[in-house]
Order: C-alpha cells, then structure tokens, then sequence
C-alpha cells in the first residue's frame, strides 16, 4: 500500500467512511431510546433552553444529568431540528464516530503515511466498542471525536517548523470541550499531548513551554465557561446538580466524576481495582489488538531510537503509545463504578499504534534482523487471541475462527518465506494482506454483531446479543412504562410544571413515553437530596406536580433517602391506583392525612 496513488487513497478512505457509517446507522432505531436518561435530557433541551444550557432531565429543569451537556447540546440540536424519534437521539452519536475514523486517518497519516493512515481508520471503524457507542446515546462518541481532533491539532503544532501555537489552541480547546462530556475521563490524554508537544515541537524548550502552557489556558476556558454559568447562577434560578448531595459541579468534577470513579468513594461503590480487566472482562471491547499494540510499540520504539527528535514516526509512537499507557493504567485503576465501553478512549491509540508501529517494523525488516521475528509473532499472536475472545460468548461470531486460524498461518508463512529473501513482491503483499484478514476479521465480526443487537440501559456491551426489544402487552414499546400509566401522565400534564415525579432512572421513560415533563426524584441512583421532603411539599401544595410514579423494582424500599422520604410520606397522605405493578399517587387530590405529618 506504501505506493498507492492519491486517487486510489481517496478512494479507500471514502469507502472506509460509507462502511462506518453504514455500520453506525443501519438500525439502530431498533435500540429505541438507548440510554432513556440521556434520551430524555435530549428531549427536554429540545422544548426548553434553560433545561438546554444546564443538561437538565426535564423541561422545567429540575434536576441535571450526572455529566456536563456537551453531547446533550448535540442530541437536543437534533431533535430540535427533526424532531423527536430514536434517529434523532442516536444518528448523532454515528457522525461522531465516523468523524473520529476521518480524523484518525489524518492524524496517522501525518505520523507515517496513508497507507499507515487507513490502517488505524479502518481498525477504529471495526473496533467492537467504537461501534457500540456510535449506536448508543452516552456521552462517548463525542468525546472520543473531540479527543481524536485535539492529537491532530497537536501533530499540526509538532510539524510546523515555527509558530504551531494557533494549533496548541485548538488542541487545548478540544480537550477543554471534551471535558463537558465526561470531565476528568477527558483529561487522561493530556500527559501524552504535553509530552509531544515538548519533545517533538518545533524552538527552544522555553518556547515549548510557552506554547503547552497556551494549550493549557485553552483548555481551561473550554471547559470553564459553562462550569462558571453553573456557579454564576443562584442555586435557586438552575437545575440541582444530579450525582452530588450539594448540588455543587466541583463536587460533581471531583467526586462523582472524578476521585469517586478512582477510589470508589461516594455514591460509586468501592470495588477491587482489576488489572487484567483489558485482557478479561473488557477485551472484547477494544482488546482484540491490544497485545500486539504493546508489542509493536516497544519494537517500533527501539527501531526508531536513533531518528531525529523531531521525526513525525516518533512524535507519533509518543503521542499514541502515551495516550494508550496513561488511559489503560488509569482504566485498569478504577475502583468505583466501571463500565467495559469506558474502553473507546483507548480504541484510537490502540488502532494508531498499530499501524505506525506496524509500518515502521515493516520498513525496518532489511536493516534489522528481528523485525521480521515480531511481525510473525504478532500475526500468530492477533490470531490466537481473536480466536480465544470469538469463544468466551459463543454465538455466529464463532464462524470467524477458520478465517482468522488460516489468515493468521498463511501471514507467518509468508513472512517466514519473504525473511529468507528471494521470493519478491508477491510474498510480501500475500503476508500484508494475511496479516490483515488475521488482525480484523474477528473485530470485524464482533462489530457487525454488535451492530445486529439490540443496546439499552446503563451497562451495555458490544458483541452478539438480543436482535429485537420485547415488549409486554399493555407496555410503551422501548420502555418499563404501561401504557395505561403514559397516557394518564400525558392526560394530566396541564396546568402543572411536572406531570409526575418518580425516584430515578425509569423518571426517564415516563417522559418519553408520555411526552410530558417528568421529575426525577434523587437523580439517577435514586440517592441525591433532591429535593427535600419540605421542598416537595411546598411544590405539592402550590399545584405544580400532579402525580407521584412508584416502579416495582424502584427505590421504593429506601427510607434512608429523600426520594424514600418523599414517597412514603405521598403514599401515606394520598390516594392511589395499580397499574400493572406501577402505583400511581394522585397528589392533587384530596390529602388522606397530610395535615402534621
């Protein structure tokens, strides 16, 4: 591929991008809602700017998601425009992804070549997790796009001769961005980008200093001025602050986000840290190269030792090798909540590695005896891997073990054959083309399965799954909510600012469901403080909430919450009616037993 003309890359690309996106979209509506929590906030901020800016659940802003609004502002511009459909919430997040194969390949192909370029696009376009969250409704896709595009504003920085500092800028102002979509997840890419930028960039070291120094006041006016409006605003003109007990988004950035994720404190649960969890539980997501990423990084590494500082190969290895140690470390550190898709941060370096790596230890086979060595073991290694991981969850995805067994052992032939010299242009390209069917045919087929499956919840996984939603008769399709219970909420929404209230997540798939503004009780877990018992009461007897929702499988039998609090003293005081396991409480009728309780 190193001699493919311009036309021909052009060409690969475009086919590259049509594919991801076909892989992104082609049924995703089937997923419904995905995420209902942030489907919901879409919603909202598509009625209400006020629930727009702050990324608040409903309309009337009662409470915020427990993230910063940049991939809300995304989704409820959608709906805005197209209105409110499944397409609307989730095609969003598939322009992120494959925004974030184009700007890979341009990124990678100022390191190394095109053809190293279309390398790691197409393997970011099949990683299984990539695929997964360009079909789902989480914050993911758009900070990974925002992440891709701040690593090549910084290569544009490294290989400018002089200046480079408008560059340095925009990178710091892309991972300042990225930052409203997950916080301090966003920032774990930062050591990387400051290292290249003070190894590989352009004048003195004072002057490289300078300029890392601009990235960094960049990020900071990225990411602050929405944390400033936050604090700017009276606790009591703006939504409370979901995933904190103060309502406060420094406790949000460095507790629930932040520390909480690392140690496990707060409202995160304390678990024991997992090391292997990227060669375990987490593999199938954006594993499948990742041994021979770290392979290829340490070869590539040694064969690079003596080229110039400035060398766009090594500039390269350090951004992305960087980018993979600091994000897998941290990942394999997490002693709070975990999700196995947190693992599309590492899919772009893992895909970069590769194929620089690979392409400088292919160059180097003539000059050093060993490259030819690594490349058979990363070709026999992919393949015994792949295979390993197409068996943990068998399903049809096992029908690509002979096509990855058999690439994987014409590929060490070839390059064993092509190391003994003699054998030409024929062998090298049958080794190049085995080595690829080796390295992404199984990630190929795990991404199409996951693209075949149905995707909702907090937890989703990529890989073979459930291909079609089930619905229960007398259930909104999509949901956990009767239809008796939405249409009763859509019935009553007049005259009150929340229709209903209900402790929780499934708050989420009432309002959509219904398509009248629904409060959520204590934030997503159920255990935010918001609002008070006293609180509620005042909003019960001004008028401005109609029903109060109680799920079977809620937050119900949590006294020791304010959401409990209220609802025990709701259902105590009120009437009330069955509806298929759901009880609703009519808080505008006459109070049973209000009065001193």
């Amino acid at each position: 591929m190193a001699g493919m003309s311009s036309a021909r890359v052009r060409l690969a690309l475009t086919a590259q991008l049509l594919l991801a996106a076909a892989l992104y979209t082609v049924g995703a509506a089937r997923s419904g809602w995905g995420n209902a929590y942030y489907a919901a906030a879409a919603q909202a901020g598509s009625v209400s700017w006020h629930a727009f800016w702050f990324g608040a659940l409903d309309p009337a802003g009662g409470i915020t998601v427990d993230k910063p609004p940049a991939s809300l502002w995304l989704m409820g511009a959608s709906v805005r425009l197209f209105g409110l459909s499944p397409q609307a919430v989730l095609w969003p997040q598939a322009v992120c992804g494959v925004g974030a194969v184009w700007v890979l390949y341009l990124t990678v192909r100022r390191h190394a070549g095109a053809a190293a370029g279309l390398l790691a696009s197409g393997i970011l376009a099949l990683t299984p997790v990539v695929t997964l969250m360009a079909r789902y409704d989480n914050p993911d896709a758009l900070m990974t796009l925002l992440l891709v595009g701040a690593a090549y504003a910084t290569t544009r920085a490294v290989d400018r001769d002089r200046g480079g500092l408008a560059w340095v800028v925009v990178a710091g102002g892309l991972v300042g961005t990225a930052f409203l979509t997950k916080q301090i997840q966003a920032l774990l890419v930062l050591p990387a980008l400051v290292a290249v930028l003070m190894w590989a960039g352009p004048g003195s070291v004072v002057r490289r200093l300078g300029r890392a120094v601009a990235g960094g006041a960049a990020v900071v006016v990225a990411a602050g001025w929405w944390v400033l409006l936050v604090l700017s605003t009276p606790v009591s003109q703006r939504p409370f602050i979901g995933g904190t007990s103060t309502s406060s988004i420094w406790e949000l950035t460095v507790g629930y986000n932040g520390l909480g994720r690392l140690n496990g404190s707060g409202a995160n649960g304390t678990h024991a840290a997992s090391y292997g969890r990227l060669f375990g539980g987490s593999a199938d997501e954006a594993g499948w190269l990742l041994p021979a990423a770290l392979l290829l990084l340490v070869a590539a590494a040694v064969v690079t030792r003596h080229d110039p500082r400035r060398d766009p190969r090594r500039a390269g290895l350090l951004l992305w090798g960087g980018w993979l140690l600091v994000v897998g470390v941290v990942l394999s550190s997490l002693r709070g909540i975990y999700h196995s898709y947190y693992t599309v941060e590492l899919a772009p370096a893992v895909a970069a590695v590769v194929a620089i790596g690979g392409s400088a230890v292919w160059a180097a086979r003539g000059q050093v005896r060993w490259a030819n060595g690594v490349l058979m073991a990363v070709v026999a290694g992919t393949g015994v891997w792949a295979c390993a991981l197409l068996f943990v969850q068998p399903a049809w995805t096992v029908l690509a073990v002979p096509v990855v067994a058999c690439a994987s052992v014409v590929g060490v032939v070839a390059l064993a054959l092509d190391g003994r010299g003699g054998f030409g242009t024929a062998t090298r390209r049958l080794a190049a083309t085995a080595g690829l069917v080796a390295a992404l045919a199984a990630p190929a087929t795990w991404s199409v399965a996951t693209a075949a499956s149905v995707h909702q919840g907090a937890n989703v996984q990529a890989g073979p799954g459930v291909t079609e939603l089930g619905t229960e008769a007398g259930i909104v399709p999509g949901t956990r909510v009767p239809v008796a219970v939405a249409d009763l909420v859509a019935a009553g929404a007049a005259g009150h600012e929340w229709a209903a209230v209900m402790t929780g997540r499934y708050a989420a798939q009432v309002q959509l469901a219904s398509g009248a503004p629904v409060r959520m009780l204590g934030g997503f877990t159920g255990t935010d403080p918001d609002p008070s018992l006293a609180a509620f009461q005042d909003l019960v007897a001004a008028g401005r909430v109609h029903y109060l929702l109680v799920e079977a499988s809620s937050l119900r039998s949590r006294p020791d919450t304010t959401a409990g609090q209220i609802t025990a003293w709701a259902v105590r005081g009120f009437p009330q009616r069955q509806y298929q396991g759901w009880l609703v409480v009519d808080l505008t009728a006459a109070s049973l037993a209000v009065a001193g309780s």
